[in-house]
């Protein structure tokens, strides 16, 4: 619940708004699981909000912790439906970065991506998405700083839903809004819808290959929505946000990694204000895919900078526990 919405709470409960903003605080940021524990509230009110409320119904399924300090979570909803949901922190950074879930499961079907073996089952609520950092913050005692929406699920299948929560990280959690990253494989009439919102979060368009064959092949979005007319909405959306997008370009050996792929990304990319995140591919037992060589990625890389981009190579975290890109799967369910 928004601070508006707690205090319609308390007020059918007869307590002061004051009570509102004591829960709110608790819930946000304090992090807690129950209301006992919110101690400074008396326990007559806390035995009545009890009657009619509660925190949290989700729990931690399976919990599991990387190498590299990646946390990734199984968690259950009260339905019995598990995503998987990761925190992630980085070397000498401050962030604390959270990779939500916006669906159980995915419709999309992207061939390199564990989650598509899943299939869609259904849509997660503003409250199951909140859920997932709430339960972060709980068991780690950590605040949580960025948020990625590239976890299970398309979150531009999920758009409404997906904004409300948005909403409640910037204002009730206190994440600024450049700080909130939703990732899609390029539904064009939604990411015509954010672009005429008051405030749009960083967008990033998972593209992973340079032209319409291609793409097609790896990603069946591609029938529906193809790529140069993604090419033309994203235009579109930076000339009306006058915003920076984000290219996600996951490198699969002997797929899209050669030379030739790049020059044609390059010119693709020309004339879009965008920056470029190389992933590199994580295997998982789903498919046949394999990494590319050290070799290919820096030509890779080189071809896309000497274009004018800014480029960049995505760190790996949590590989070694099925936690990094593409290898969300619910694999201990």
């Amino acid at each position: 619940m928004s601070l508006e919405e707690l205090t319609a709470f308390t007020d059918s409960l007869q307590e002061s708004k004051y009570r509102a903003k004591q829960i709110h605080n608790w819930i946000y940021l304090k992090s807690v699981s129950d209301i006992n524990q919110m101690t400074d509230i008396s326990k007559s009110s806390r035995e009545k909000m009890s009657q009619c409320a509660q925190v949290t119904d989700v729990k931690i399924k399976n919990r599991q912790i990387s190498s590299d300090g990646t946390i990734k979570y199984l968690l259950e909803f009260a339905d019995g439906n598990c995503v998987e949901t990761v925190l992630m922190r980085f070397d000498n950074r401050a962030n604390l970065t959270a990779c939500v879930s916006s669906q159980v499961g995915c419709a999309c079907n992207c061939k390199f991506c564990a989650t598509a073996k899943l299939g869609f089952i259904r849509n997660l609520s503003p409250r199951e998405i909140i859920e997932q950092v709430l339960t972060i913050q709980r068991d780690t005692g950590l605040k949580v700083t960025n948020i990625v929406f590239m976890g299970q699920g398309e979150p531009l299948l999920n758009l409404d839903n997906v904004l409300k929560a948005i909403d409640i990280f910037n204002i009730d959690f206190v994440i600024g809004i450049r700080r909130l990253t939703v990732s899609t494989c390029g539904i064009i009439p939604q990411i015509k819808r954010l672009a005429e919102l008051d405030f749009q979060p960083t967008l990033a368009i998972s593209l992973h290959a340079p032209n319409h064959e291609l793409r097609k092949s790896l990603m069946p979005v591609e029938n529906k929505y193809p790529i140069e007319e993604l090419m033309t909405t994203l235009k579109d959306y930076v000339g009306v946000t006058g915003r920076r997008i984000t290219i996600e370009y996951t490198l699969i050996k002997g797929f899209n990694d050669s030379v030739e792929c790049a020059k044609q990304l390059a010119v693709l990319l020309i004339g879009l204000k965008a920056n470029i995140n190389l992933i590199i591919y994580n295997p998982n037992d789903q498919d046949d895919f394999e990494k590319p060589s050290k070799e290919s990625i820096q030509k890779f890389k080189y071809i896309l900078e000497q274009s004018g981009k800014k480029v960049t190579i995505r760190l790996e975290r949590g590989a070694d526990i099925d936690a990094a890109c593409g290898q969300l799967s619910n694999k201990y369910k």
